[in-house]
């Protein structure tokens, strides 16, 4: 009888070992936007330098195990790559070990948005909101104008999506992240240090943005980014407190009514130099007509400086030419805002034309107007002109 007891407890014991061990070496690929859908044949690609690339595909459960050679919980030199037809690809940092990811729908919608947060197993909830003007958006408001909460998750990992059907013109948004497990605790740092937190933006069929939580900070809202009233992208990383929802909301109107709250992060001299060299073989990429390969340099060289203005304006051609329509605007409005010195008009005028163009294909002529307009008063030119006419006769 003690024999089978002991026996018993063996195999409980490695059991529970068997699972352990599966938990902390697998990981899980849902839907965005759809919550506990698990997205089954997905292709999973782990890279790390020096190793081979290996391709799994996840199984009914939207699962893949990690390769035993990726397998570290503090290995950050993985990367992920996660793909399936109708989704956008997914490519991330790890640590990969035990955590969730999750693939977004493709958006046809030309101002469209969507932002997904995922992260670790503690903290149990993070809340994602969305300020702009008369509409603030998270678990207790799940909808406002153009907008929606699609997933809300309040049990560790994630994902939690807002979709933006269509932002507003003129409009200034504000995206944050609440550790509403930690509402309570001031200036606590389990929101950065301990909830590995990542924030990926998606316009169109493209992962135009992604965020991980910085470390070292106090607070249990971390301010990601804004939209300004152009639709360019600035990035804030900023930390901040409030116990309830109310005080998020009240943090992020005040904020949307500052002119200037956006990082400045030191560029290097070497890293402005390197983004010039490589943004170079984009634009060679470009004229050998290899689309796909310019993008990816053009994305490398923002990486290295985020106010090359000149690789968003590349990049945004190499977009158009793809027909990946809704990610040139994206690039071109970048552009626009960075452009500076005495090409700016130059620079301005073109993006504003090029956008202008997307609209006027798609039947917008409102807003093909308004871009040609704006064209027209950083340039004269004729083309400009013309196309401001054709417009005036669609608006007839």
């Amino acid at each position: 009888m003690k024999s089978t007891v002991i026996k018993a407890l063996f195999i409980a014991i490695l059991t529970t070992v068997n699972v352990y061990s599966q938990e902390k070496t697998q990981v899980q690929i849902l839907s965005a936007v759809v919550k506990n859908q698990k997205i089954q044949g997905a292709e999973v690609i782990f890279q790390k330098n020096g190793e081979t690339s290996i391709k799994t595909i996840t199984d009914g459960n939207g699962m893949v195990s990690i390769p035993r050679i990726f397998d570290g919980v503090d290995d950050s030199n993985v990367t992920l790559i996660i793909k399936k037809s109708g989704y956008s690809t997914l490519v991330t940092k790890g640590p990969v070990n035990n955590l969730t990811y999750a693939l977004s729908p493709i958006m046809e919608q030309l101002d469209g948005m969507r932002i997904v947060l995922s992260w670790g197993a503690q903290p149990l909830d993070l809340d994602s909101h969305i300020s702009y003007p008369g509409n603030h958006i998270c678990y207790y408001h799940k909808t406002g104008a153009m907008a929606n909460l699609d997933v809300d998750d309040t049990d560790s990992y994630g994902p939690e999506t807002i979709t933006i059907e269509r932002k507003q013109p003129g409009q200034k948004y504000i995206y944050a992240v609440h550790d509403y497990s930690d509402k309570d605790t001031n200036y606590g740092n389990r929101l950065s240090d301990v909830s590995d937190a990542r924030v990926y933006v998606y316009i169109g069929n493209t992962l135009i943005r992604s965020y991980k939580v910085p470390k070292r900070q106090s607070g249990n809202i971390w301010v990601v980014f804004m939209v300004d009233e152009n639709g360019s992208f600035q990035d804030v990383n900023k930390f901040y407190d409030a116990n309830q929802w109310e005080g998020v909301r009240s943090e992020l109107e005040v904020l949307r009514g500052k002119s200037n709250i956006t990082e400045r992060s030191a560029i290097s001299q070497t890293d402005i130099s390197k983004s010039n060299d490589v943004n170079k073989r984009g634009e060679n990429a470009y004229h050998a007509k290899q689309l796909e390969q310019s993008v990816a340099y053009y994305q490398q060289a923002i990486n290295l400086n985020q106010n090359n203005g000149q690789a968003y304006s590349n990049l945004g051609l190499s977009f158009q030419k793809l027909n990946r329509v809704a990610e040139a605007i994206w690039a071109n409005r970048k552009a626009v805002s960075l452009a500076n010195g005495p090409s700016a008009n130059v620079v301005k005028a073109s993006s504003y034309y090029n956008i202008g163009r997307i609209y006027e294909k798609k039947g917008q002529w409102q807003d093909a107007m308004d871009n040609f307009t704006k064209a027209s008063q950083n340039k004269a030119n004729p083309t400009y002109d013309n196309a401001i006419n054709r417009m005036k006769q669609n608006l007839r």
